[in-house]
């Protein structure tokens, strides 16, 4: 339910409203506006005494919320939300890059990959300390060792640092690093660690689930805004489904689909969507012109000798090269990177 208020509602009678509300059961969620406040009210329907609320001073209009993710749509929010990591914004006129490897390998390599990658103006860098892999067997991440070197890039190239949590158990660790934690794909259903994310204030990173539907995979952002964190960027990175010519299907018609339905901004991930590096820079310019806020590419100084997704990386050469031309894309959609 969302609930108007009049344009010359006092912050008196807003509170009243708020606290009437939590009283009932509900979590409220103020907007406060140029001209109006609304105040969204999350909770059981049926709690809901609409005529003691409607009736109360200040109040304009009781609105009621269809949408199954109420937090997450444009029904109570529609100013499009812009994310914060220091100097750099997701969601605003100016497209988001994230670059750098799959996996955090050694100090001297991600640092020189990181300087690189901010050379040719990416503005967040990006790897993997934790990696959740399908075989027990293959790498999976320097964990806190991995962390203390993306620390130690940050500090040499100033760049702020997304990567991944697996538990729920770490997430006050990687949160104590990283400026941005990232869902990965598999975990965007895990309920229990969305929450835990959602109480942090770090931004978040939602990677869309291998089968997800754009409704359950909105529904996961509504975990974490209902905790409390509304920071979240959502990651189109392809789904599952009968062809295997690439390593999953990028499925562009999610970001202007998304526009219409959230005022989350929106990335896309062109490396594994495609699985080829050969294809990044074809669905990275598709990705702009269509709308995204922002792109996270793998980038690896060698390929070749990657412990994780080397044949989706690109190197630092053809990162910059993909950078310059993109810059043209972005200007022909009204847009800059």
């Amino acid at each position: 339910m969302i609930i108007v208020m009049s344009a010359n509602a006092s912050r008196e009678q807003i509170d009243n409203v708020e606290k009437k509300l939590s009283s009932l059961g509900f979590r409220t969620h103020p907007i406060f506006g140029d001209v109006k406040t609304v105040i969204g009210a999350i909770g059981d329907r049926r709690l809901l005494d609409t005529h003691s609320i409607s009736t109360m001073p200040g109040v304009e209009n009781l609105v009621p919320i269809m949408k199954p993710y109420k937090l997450a749509g444009r029904e109570l929010k529609q100013v499009p939300t812009i994310v914060k990591v220091g100097n750099a914004e997701i969601g605003g006129e100016k497209i988001a890059v994230m670059a750098g490897p799959c996996a955090i390998e050694n100090e001297a390599s991600y640092i020189e990959t990181a300087k690189r990658v901010k050379e040719a103006g990416a503005n967040i860098l990006r790897g993997g300390a934790f990696k959740p892999r399908t075989s027990p067997y293959d790498f999976q991440g320097l964990e806190e060792d991995g962390l203390k070197i993306m620390a130690s890039a940050r500090e040499v190239t100033g760049l702020k640092l997304v990567t991944e949590v697996v538990d729920t158990r770490d997430v006050d660790l990687v949160a104590s690093y990283a400026d941005i934690i990232q869902i990965g794909a598999r975990n965007m259903q895990n309920f229990r660690l969305l929450k835990e994310v959602g109480m942090h204030k770090k931004p978040v990173l939602l990677k869309r689930g291998l089968s997800a539907t754009i409704e359950e995979w909105l529904m996961a952002a509504e975990y974490i805004i209902a905790e409390g964190n509304p920071d979240i960027i959502l990651c189109e990175r392809g789904i599952r489904t009968f062809e295997t010519a690439t390593r999953n299907t990028i499925d562009m018609s999610a970001i202007p689909v998304v526009k219409e339905l959230s005022h989350l901004p929106i990335v896309v991930d062109p490396s594994h969507a495609t699985g080829s590096w050969k294809y990044v820079s074809a669905l990275s310019k598709g990705a702009i012109a269509t709308g995204a806020d922002g792109l996270i590419i793998e980038v690896h100084l060698e390929p070749n000798c990657a412990l994780c997704d080397g044949p989706q990386s690109l190197r630092p050469s053809k990162f910059a090269q993909l950078m310059e031309e993109l810059k043209k894309v972005s200007a022909a959609v009204g847009r800059q990177i």
